[in-house]
């Protein structure tokens, strides 16, 4: 006898290893490459719509967002001098006083009525018609060399030029605003003579003929230089003797 070698072996209980194995395989399973699912990516979220771009989209940025940074009108408020310092301010009086007058032809529509407002003030402020003298010039290019001219005489108070240069289509508009705006000054530094700028330089007639009180400013303003470099050599002669 065998003693019972040749018997087949009871099992009992599950193998353990076996049962490891068991439980790999069920919990990870080898997909054969049919079997692998399929996983759908998530759906993308559709991009915000850029904005159009503006009209001066080939302008610089930071040339773009300058007029914006500026405000539509002129800082609100008046100047302020402290107590205690020697103050030499100017009157827009016209007593005594002779004012050369140089306007300009071109857009003479605008530059009629900067005369009839000029004049206006030159008269509320006691200047008399025989002592107003007025060159009419072709164009505002033209006001700087007839101001000089009114200035050497030497017979003026001071000068009023008036014109109206309007944006164009072409670079035009910003050589004769520049040549008229530093040649006015100039007429004024070499002569020693006010002379107010009474220009309006604007980007339509519209907003040319929102500003057509610039007259009236800029009788007003040459009458009051006048009148602090009246004061200024009446100072300095005291001074001398």
């Amino acid at each position: 006898m065998s003693d019972g070698l040749d018997q087949p072996r009871l099992r009992l209980g599950p193998d353990p290893d076996e049962e490891r194995r068991e439980d790999v395989t069920e919990t990870e399973p080898e997909l054969e490459p049919e079997d692998e699912a399929v996983v759908e990516p998530e759906p993308e979220t559709e991009p915000e719509p850029e904005p159009e771009p503006e009209p001066d989209e080939d302008v610089p940025a930071e040339e773009d967002e300058l007029p914006r940074l500026r405000s539509p009108e002129h800082a609100s408020g008046e100047l302020r001098i402290p107590e205690g310092y020697g103050v030499i301010e100017g009157e827009p009086s016209g007593s005594g006083r002779a004012v050369g007058v140089v306007v300009a032809r071109f857009n003479g529509e605008l530059t009629s009525q900067l005369l009839t407002r000029a004049l206006d003030e030159l008269e509320r402020a006691g200047v008399g018609r025989e002592a107003v003298t007025v060159i009419p010039v072709p164009g505002a290019f033209e006001l700087p060399l007839a101001a000089m001219a009114l200035a050497k005489t030497r017979r003026y108070s001071c000068i009023v030029a008036l014109g109206a240069v309007v944006r164009g289509e072409t670079p035009h508009f910003e050589f004769v605003a520049s040549e008229a705006a530093s040649g006015l000054q100039l007429a004024g530094l070499e002569t020693g003579v006010p002379v107010s700028f009474g220009v309006l330089t604007t980007d339509t007639e519209q907003q040319a003929r929102e500003r057509l009180d610039k007259g009236a400013e800029a009788a007003r303003t040459a009458l009051e230089m006048a009148d602090v470099f009246s004061q200024l050599r009446a100072a300095a002669g005291t001074t001398a003797a």
